[in-house]
């Protein structure tokens, strides 16, 4: 595939976060970009301004058939009516995957990977290298806030991109920078077991370009099979760890702290999102910054203006009556991660979670994980389960969840958490999870505002 020599690409699925990156990335190079998706969103009308033609009807009579590309998601059902016209016809059919393999392939590629913080570390990555003025091209799994958008390009030669493990896609990409955040189970219908989803990222480490780098959270799992030339650990605050924070203090909902490495050290940075996790993303992505050699004047300069991405410990609203945290949090640790730091910035106000479990497989497997973290909150909502791509399991729902929580808990459909909310007020809110959640956001905000 020499991405140089395509003039018209067709999208199947383009309305998705990852999908959508690269159809701008083609948009932005002059390329005829137009594409399928079933509903429209924020995002896909966001394309269509942009000059991308979309339709919403799985319908031959409306794709390209002039298209010399297609590229489309693996969420995309295998009967879906376009999809097998392509094929059936002799189009070069690729999945998103594909095409990142062509640019990590031609590109000096930094690519992030892990169960949870790969959009965080890598929109800051993307960030740090945009606005210290070292550039870059991010092919991104959130909307950045800084520039309300998920891909932006540049003339270096540079990528950085979010690696999803999903369907093993990542396992396609060659980075010369690998980044890898966690390895905690998920996607357990497509691995079958933690082993098997361990073995993928071990692979991924081992695809590293020769002479390249892995920068990897300290202590995982395995972690001595983890292979590079060069490896790097940071950590929160293990100062075992290659890069560490070290005098973390909490500020106005965000944190100072300085960045420790054994020859290097960056004082006074400062990080205005929530989440102590938060903190250990930005170790990953400053060691990053610092080994490509942006100084540390730079580094502290464009953390400083780091605005965060919608939906990651996102404030909605926030003043000294109400706190409202949007976050895109669905599996238990990313849960726990989130609950634990908005108690912690926010000490002594009663906290209620309003959760979307994602997925049935996905709440089958980590039913007791989910409830151990929700029992942290002094307050649960329940919304029934987002099925996404899935039809659903016999006996999986979201009581299953609720059942082991220990905090007080209801289940109740979305439509019903508003009037509940209008005479329930809580001084610190969570919504949770990466279905349609999102929806009620805005609507929740006017009630608390």
């Amino acid at each position: 595939m020499d991405l140089n020599n395509i003039h018209r690409v067709y999208f199947i699925g383009i309305g998705g976060i990852g999908m959508s990156a690269i159809a701008r990335y083609f948009n932005e190079k002059g390329v005829k970009v137009s594409g399928y998706d079933r509903t429209s969103t924020v995002l896909t009308k966001q394309l269509e301004e942009e000059g991308m033609q979309i339709h919403y009807t799985d319908d031959i009579n409306l794709l390209d058939k002039a298209a010399n590309l297609v590229v489309y998601t693996p969420a995309i059902p295998a009967n879906h009516t376009e999809l097998g016209w392509y094929r059936e016809h002799g189009y070069e059919v690729v999945k998103r995957s594909d095409v990142l393999q062509e640019i990590t392939r031609t590109l000096f590629a930094i690519t992030v990977a892990g169960t949870h913080g790969k959009t965080t570390v890598s929109t800051m990555i993307a960030h740090l290298l945009t606005d210290s003025g070292y550039g870059c091209n991010a092919f991104l799994g959130g909307i950045s806030v800084n520039y309300n958008k998920n891909f932006w390009s540049s003339d270096k030669q540079v990528a950085v991109i979010e690696a999803d493990e999903y369907d093993r896609s990542f396992l396609k990409l060659s980075p010369d920078i690998a980044v890898l955040t966690a390895m905690d189970a998920d996607h357990l219908d497509i691995y079958g077991t933690p082993e098997a989803m361990e073995e993928a990222f071990i692979q991924y480490t081992h695809n590293i370009k020769p002479n390249g780098t892995l920068i990897a959270r300290f202590g995982l799992h395995r972690d001595r099979e983890l292979n590079a030339t060069k490896k790097l650990l940071y950590s929160l605050q293990n100062d075992a760890a290659n890069a560490y924070a070290a005098n973390i203090r909490m500020k106005n909902g965000g944190y100072e702290f300085d960045v420790m490495q054994q020859d290097w050290m960056i004082d006074n940075l400062e990080l205005h999102i929530g989440g102590m996790h938060n903190v250990e993303n930005a170790v990953a992505a400053i060691t990053v910054a610092h080994l490509l050699g942006i100084s540390a004047d730079k580094i502290r300069a464009a953390m400083a203006s780091f605005k965060g991405i919608k939906r990651r410990f996102e404030y909605v609203v926030k003043n000294d009556r109400q706190v409202y945290i949007d976050d895109y949090a669905h599996h238990p640790e990313e849960l726990r991660a989130l609950i634990t730091s908005a108690k912690a910035l926010f000490p002594g106000r009663k906290t209620t979670v309003i959760f979307q479990p994602h997925l049935f497989s996905r709440t089958r497997d980590l039913a007791d994980g989910f409830a151990e973290a929700l029992s942290i909150a002094d307050e649960v909502i329940l919304l029934p389960i987002y099925p996404a791509r899935e039809l659903p399991i016999e006996g999986v729902t979201s009581e299953m969840i609720a059942n082991k929580i220990t905090a007080p808990v209801q289940v109740m459909p979305k439509e019903e958490v508003l009037k509940w909310l209008q005479s329930n007020p809580s001084p610190l809110l969570i919504t949770a999870g990466a279905g349609d959640i999102d929806q009620l956001k805005e609507p929740i905000k006017n009630i608390v505002q």
